[in-house]
């Protein structure tokens, strides 16, 4: 059993100057867990971004090796957590051991997937225009361009993915990837989590011999803003709400240096349900849909929220049977207190609001969440209301029908940017309908086609974000092997001799060779 101290990490040791100490609750009881921690000072937040900052130069100039090295032994850590470590987990969140353990894996699982990117090398992004001597009217210089860590990252955790999306999560492992030492913020609902989870980092800091302040850790609420403002941090990663996004952004917008933030914030993931579909498998579509609403209490990024289908009597066959299963779906236990309340309070506002009917769900009572439906009325997508298209976090849903086509495509265009777009439909009239795949390319970063979106694949192709508010940034996404571009900046060499440029742009690195021989540019040869 691990003896949790609450200190906060700082440059490879511990402190604990703060006199507020915070305490970490069981989600399903209430009850207090053992141990304190500590919120750090203004102080303390300044001495660990200060630390990130001096470990800067040292750890981003680390050969790519050293650092999949570094990645690699995290994993290793993260995957030797055991049992009470496990218990720790399922005690603060309330989540079942199969998926605290699914999700250790999955944490684990990022960290080797970037290694193999940092020994690929593709990461540096290498652009070779050779010199041309004798072009007309002017000759051109050598000029060769790849990109390094933008800096010190700040990272704040997230609620609902306690491992995967927080202390060594997808920001975490993609800025250490980049060359980024990290300040990460934890969470207030799962700080016990967060401190075994910081010491299996730092264990394999030491291990592998990087700088004391790669990896940082602070406690405490109101202590982002401190965070965000210090003038060493150069970018900041984010999963949560809206509001706790658009706040950030903000923060480091208006800092005398801004700074970009990649917030992961609001979406209602549309689920469309073509016709001929609901004819051949309406039941299966309303059981399978339910089961992805209700997913994990509805606490996924990737939840359901919209669901849209054209008038008819199947949809209405389906809307019938989709309801009396989420009626009688059992009450859950939400990650924690707060959720609970956030939950009862747009549940509230979805009933008060004059456009929606409640179509099925007990009522919300006690201390856990019950599923519901509501159905909308479509003017209030075509009118681009915006209760409609704020996320509740928990298993609600939305209904939406559309009178026909032309009205269908009215109200996908009156949606905001979403992380994800589902269509349902048989193979022929996916044909008929593939003006929806152009429609909602446009709308969000992710498009499936006969799935359901709470399930996110960690890869090469896998994109998790979209436009506002989905994501603050829709170029980037903060799963998969693309998130490390969030934490790069190019810098360009020109008229360099070959000894003083970084080994990644030198004419004897192997991605270069054969490109120089072509004489062609990098950007050339990969298309």
């Amino acid at each position: 059993m691990t003896t949790l101290l609450g200190h906060n990490y700082i440059g490879g040791g511990r402190s604990a100057n703060g006199t507020l100490q915070l305490q970490s609750l069981d989600a399903t009881t209430g009850d207090a867990l053992p141990g304190t921690f500590f919120q750090a000072t203004e102080a303390e937040v300044d001495a660990a971004a200060s630390a990130a900052a001096a470990a800067y130069p040292i750890y981003r100039n680390l050969s790519a090796e050293k650092r999949a090295t570094f990645l690699n032994a995290i994993a290793d850590e993260i995957d030797a957590l055991g049992d009470d470590f496990v218990a720790t987990v399922c005690r603060e969140t309330a989540l079942p051991a199969g998926r605290i353990q699914g999700e250790r894996g999955r944490t684990s699982g990022q960290m080797r997937l970037f290694a193999k990117v940092l020994r690929r090398g593709d990461f540096y992004g290498a652009r070779i225009d050779q010199v041309l001597p004798d072009r007309q009217p002017l000759p051109r210089p050598d000029l060769r361009q790849y990109r390094i860590a933008l800096g010190p990252v700040a990272v704040f955790g997230a609620s609902n993915f306690p491992l995967a999306f927080s202390t060594a999560g997808g920001d975490t492992a993609s800025a250490l990837a980049a060359g980024c030492p990290v300040v990460f913020k934890a969470h207030s609902g799962h700080m016990a989590t967060a401190e075994w989870v910081a010491d299996a980092v730092i264990r394999a800091a030491e291990r592998t011999g990087m700088p004391a302040g790669v990896f940082n850790m602070i406690y405490g609420g109101g202590v982002g803003e401190w965070l965000v403002k210090h003038p060493a941090i150069q970018a900041v990663g984010f999963t949560g709400s809206l509001k706790g996004g658009n706040t950030l952004s903000q923060m480091a917008a208006t800092r005398p240096q801004p700074i970009p933030v990649f917030a992961e914030m609001s979406s209602i993931n549309p689920v469309i349900i073509l016709p001929q579909a609901l004819k051949l498998r309406g039941e299966r579509i309303a059981a399978e849909l339910s089961a992805s609403v209700t997913l994990g209490c509805g606490q996924f990024c990737t939840n359901p929220g919209l669901i849209i289908g054209l008038g008819s009597a199947q949809f209405s066959a389906f809307l019938e049977q989709f309801g009396a299963i989420m009626h009688e779906q059992p009450a859950q236990t939400m990650l924690n207190a707060g959720a609970l309340v956030s939950y009862s309070h747009g549940l509230g506002l979805l009933h008060e609001h004059p456009g929606l009917t409640h179509l099925a769900g007990k009522p919300q009572q006690g201390v856990q969440a019950w599923p519901q439906v509501f159905k909308a009325d479509v003017s209030l997508l075509l009118n681009g209301d915006e209760l409609l298209q704020e996320e509740v976090f928990g298993p609600t849903t939305i209904v939406v029908e559309t009178r026909d086509q032309a009205q269908l495509i009215a109200a996908l265009h009156g949606l905001r940017g979403q992380l994800t777009a589902t269509v349902i439909g048989e193979p022929e009239e996916l044909l008929e309908y593939r003006w929806l795949t152009e429609l909602l390319q446009e709308k969000v970063g992710r498009i499936l086609l006969n799935g359901y979106p709470t399930g996110v694949e960690v890869c090469e192709a896998m994109v998790h974000g979209g436009p506002y508010p989905a994501t603050s940034d829709p170029r980037g996404t903060s799963v998969g092997t693309l998130a490390i571009d969030r934490f790069l900046r190019p810098v360009c060499f020109q008229n360099y001799p070959d000894a003083l440029l970084p080994e990644a742009l030198q004419n004897a690195n192997p991605l270069n060779i054969q490109r120089l021989v072509n004489g062609v540019s990098t950007r050339e040869a990969l298309g």
